[in-house]
């Protein structure tokens, strides 16, 4: 029924985008912009990336950055689009409630980022990981972009297919087949022909690393020999009055504390081929003249822990480890070495592009650009809290984020994030609440000394958010 369903889609969406989309406006010169979008990449392993560290000094850090859910396909689905969960209808990554097939079926695919700018006369382009269920069979490429070059289930980066502008290419095992490596020479040349045209460009580079199996490059599967995962105090630790899912969780085993140690050390091997992406994209700019007009954007569809809170590595918490990723940028007008501290979140990347490249945005966006703040402006308004939507627990057979035993399960969920506080609520009934000042590792669950006035004003605000629409009600 659902491939029946799919087809038809396919159908009338590839007619549509063939010739049913909008003449391009002029760009003027706009900016370019270069976004590397990592899969699974948390905070702390941005001190094994050179480019990036460099990246921080020259530019600015987002240091409360979140997602709206800890999982790729809604994440990426709120980047694509600027729009929460609620609004998309994509909360995982299988159908009935997510997917790249409910995203192209709500007809998602028809508004992005890339829709917008190729609008504007720019030439887009789209290399690596997509959307959850995506594959290279049947030559579809979504509305808006202008190269084309992604992966199905290419989580080994070795042995995949990729869909090249709708043909099916195959790479197997050589070194040269390493898929980052593969989409770093496909982005260079991307803005070797983009140069050669003068037109601005938006480039996306989504790589399937550091995600399990966390593949390095053949070339780095020997570095940091002697690394191990930090453990820092939520590591191996009990949360007192935790939710049913986390609740009677026993200590890690040294075997469990072993394997984080092992996992640890080959997601930092794997990330050396994206700060080698990032150097050579560099690299291609300055040599083509485009360095200085030019934004490039690196960040992480979602977070990652490894034995805190007692848990096998994983994702899909409310935790900081898992919702709060780097978003670093450099570019025009960018100060650097600046650490900007508002909350912002993920479906503020659309309305961030839009607004530097002078596209159009529709109201039914749900963030804000971030344009202002990039530009070392300080806006007259802005959100107090992130929200974060998440259904659980995932038990889906074959979805490569599935969680082992022992990873974290949650079952659905809402929640906010302030600067200073964490409050979830549970479609059971359960509520979490977290003082981050006194508390920042989010150990102690203190939702029953909270004032019953306090709890409603929390319960007010994640029920508005949770049903808003649009950036002025959203934001």
């Amino acid at each position: 029924m659902l491939g029946a369903l799919l087809a038809v889609v396919l159908v009338v969406a590839g007619a549509a985008s063939s010739g049913g989309s909008p003449t391009p406006t002029a760009a003027a010169g706009g900016p370019n912009l270069v976004f590397v979008l990592t899969d699974d990449l948390s905070w702390n392993l941005v001190r094994y990336m050179p480019h990036v560290r460099g990246m921080r000094q020259r530019g600015v850090s987002f240091s409360r950055y979140f997602v709206t859910d800890s999982l790729c396909c809604p994440s990426r689905a709120s980047i694509f689009s600027g729009r929460f969960p609620h609004n998309t209808r994509v909360f995982t990554n299988r159908p009935p409630d997510g997917g790249f097939q409910l995203f192209l079926a709500r007809g998602e695919a028809r508004s992005t980022f890339a829709t917008a700018l190729q609008g504007r006369g720019y030439r887009t382009a789209m290399m690596g990981k997509y959307l959850n269920g995506y594959t290279p069979a049947g030559g579809y490429v979504p509305p808006g972009w202008t190269e084309w070059d992604v992966g199905g289930s290419a989580y080994r980066n070795f042995n995949y297919r990729l869909s090249e502008n709708g043909r099916r290419v195959a790479y197997g095992h050589r070194p040269g087949d390493y898929l980052t490596d593969v989409i770093a020479r496909k982005g260079s040349a991307f803005i070797d022909q983009a140069a050669s045209a003068h037109q601005p460009f938006i480039l996306e580079l989504a790589t399937y690393a550091p995600h399990a199996p966390y593949t390095p490059a053949p070339r780095d599967a020997g570095d940091f020999p002697e690394l191990t995962a930090p453990k820092g105090p939520a590591f191996n630790a009990r949360n007192s009055r935790a939710p049913r899912w986390l609740r009677g969780r026993p200590p890690l085993t040294r075997a469990e504390i072993a394997n984080i140690d092992l996992a640890f050390r080959k997601r930092a091997q794997a990330i050396q081929a994206v700060d080698d992406l990032i150097a050579r994209i560099q690299a291609t700019l300055s040599a083509r003249g485009l360095a200085d007009d030019t934004y490039i954007v690196f960040s992480s569809d979602n977070g990652y822990h490894m034995g805190e809170h007692r848990l096998n590595p994983g994702k899909q918490t409310a935790f900081d480890t898992d919702i709060r990723v780097p978003l670093i940028v450099i570019g025009p007008g960018v100060p650097g070495g600046r650490t900007i501290r508002h909350v912002t979140e993920n479906i503020d990347l659309r309305p961030t592009f839009s607004r530097l490249a002078g596209a159009h945005l529709p109201r039914s966006v749900d963030g804000r650009s971030l344009a202002s703040l990039l530009h070392g402006k300080r806006p007259r308004r802005w959100r107090g809290a992130a929200l974060i939507e998440h259904h659980g627990p995932n038990f889906g057979p074959g979805d490569p984020d599935r969680p082992a035993r022992g990873s974290g399960n949650p079952s659905t969920y809402e929640a906010l994030r302030t600067k200073t506080a964490l409050y979830v609520e549970y479609r059971n009934g359960e509520r979490e609440y977290y003082n981050l000042r006194r508390d920042p590792h989010e150990l102690h669950n203190v939702v029953r000394r909270l004032s019953k006035r306090r709890r409603a004003q929390l319960h007010r605000a994640l029920a508005r958010l949770k049903r808003c629409s649009g950036a002025r009600k959203c934001g």
